[in-house]
């Protein structure tokens, strides 16, 4: 989809800011400034210094996530700052609230490593119920995210890593039952080894896929690869892979799976017509992808998806966050796992009608009303099974709940 740059420019022009902050309580007397703020907040303070959980009670930190940024990722852009990253991060916060009713507030902060990343957080974290890294360079969003995890008790994920395993997961499992293949039976290439594509060949893996290769920009990861970072090394070792350094052309030759997560990254029609029958090839680089449908379809790909939205089988994260989050702060989560993270994929992979399952039907409509319920009620009940969730709420409210706050007309106005 293109979209006219001018009519773009005017539109944030005109808000000024995708996300304002709205009152939810009046003030029209002393009475009401008092029981807003300084005695009635007193007595809510001293309330939660009593017992701290009735912060979700007594404020809105239930219901809010910081978005944290230094914008040396941003999607199609790379390291272009904080200050130029912003506009692209209230559009994500937009996105929060109105495909899963989150108040996401952005933070994009001058940065200059992982530590300062890791103490922006931790001091931010008592106003928030969880924490979304965004758009951080790899490797140092794995550090972010992963010392934020152990040393937070609200949840923290990474959009660009747990989104995007999450939804290609997702469309996997749709993709298998078109072509009869088992993952566990199957052959995956990842060109990319960034955020995304670590975390996808992680999700397969945890997934139960069969064998999984990785390639960066020196080719396969392991050992012979001379520009490996400490996160491909670690899944270099993982994935027991001895063909280091080797090229696409070898990685892909006999492959069942094709992903596609290079900023940069081409593929040809002789390498899909090098995979097994029955192939399965998602070029999800943007703003361009791998391959083109036709090129991949008239080489023989079975199932072809990209990442782009306004295309067939587009596979946005945004089938996947909103979600995520809603759940994670509907039972007060303090974390989350990979089993959380493939509950997820099993929603979203399940949004999709058995009846329009097609080639071109792997994924959901992006404005499915069924998708962020859906994954909201699987990572909450998964949460409540794994002993990460503060609050056991039954089976279905989660769904039902989210549903009416996004469709019944009782969204939050902040």
């Amino acid at each position: 989809m293109n979209i006219d740059r001018e009519k773009a420019l005017q539109l944030h022009r005109k808000a000024r800011g995708k996300i304002r902050i709205y009152p939810t309580v009046n003030i029209r007397n002393e009475e009401d400034l008092g029981m807003a703020y300084v005695q009635g907040g007193a007595y809510a303070a001293a309330g939660i210094m009593e017992d701290p959980d009735v912060i979700f009670e007594y404020s809105g930190k239930g219901n809010r996530l910081a978005l944290i940024s230094d914008g040396s990722a941003v999607l199609g852009m790379g390291n272009i700052g904080p200050r130029a990253a912003l506009p692209v991060m209230e559009g994500k916060c937009l996105l929060f609230k109105n495909f899963g009713d989150v108040n996401a507030i952005p933070l994009c902060i001058d940065a200059r490593n992982a530590d300062d990343i890791v103490a922006m957080a931790k001091m931010v974290a008592p106003t928030f119920g969880a924490i979304n890294i965004e758009d951080v360079s790899s490797p140092n969003s794995f550090t972010v995210v992963e010392r934020l995890q152990t040393e937070l008790d609200i949840p923290v994920f990474c959009d660009d890593q747990h989104g995007s395993a999450v939804v290609v997961l997702a469309a996997l499992m749709n993709a298998l039952k078109l072509v009869d293949k088992e993952l566990p039976d199957t052959s995956t290439v990842i060109m990319g080894a960034g955020a995304a594509g670590i975390s996808v060949a992680r999700l397969l893996l945890n997934a139960g896929a069969g064998r999984v290769t990785v390639l960066n920009k020196c080719g396969i990861i392991g050992p012979g690869n001379g520009c490996m970072n400490f996160v491909q090394e670690e899944l270099a070792k993982r994935l027991g892979e001895t063909r280091g350094g080797a090229s696409l052309d070898e990685a892909v030759k006999g492959a069942d799976i094709f992903i596609g997560l290079s900023s940069r990254g081409k593929i040809s029609a002789a390498h899909v017509r090098s995979m097994k029958p029955g192939s399965i090839v998602l070029a999800l680089s943007m703003p361009e992808p791998e391959i083109s449908w036709e090129e991949a379809s008239e080489a023989g790909a079975a199932v072809f998806a990209e990442g782009l939205t306004g295309t067939s089988n587009a596979m946005p994260n945004l089938h996947a966050y909103p979600g995520i989050a809603r759940g994670l702060l509907d039972v007060r989560a303090k974390g989350l796992n990979e089993n959380i993270l493939m509950a997820a994929s099993r929603a979203i992979a399940g949004a999709v009608d058995r009846r329009r399952l097609s080639r071109r039907c792997i994924i959901p409509d992006l404005f499915s009303d069924e998708v962020t319920p859906r994954v909201a009620e699987a990572v909450a009940q998964t949460a409540i099974a794994e002993g990460l969730a503060s609050l056991n709420v039954p089976p279905k409210q989660v769904y039902e709940e989210t549903w009416q706050r996004l469709f019944g007309g009782i969204m939050e106005r902040v």
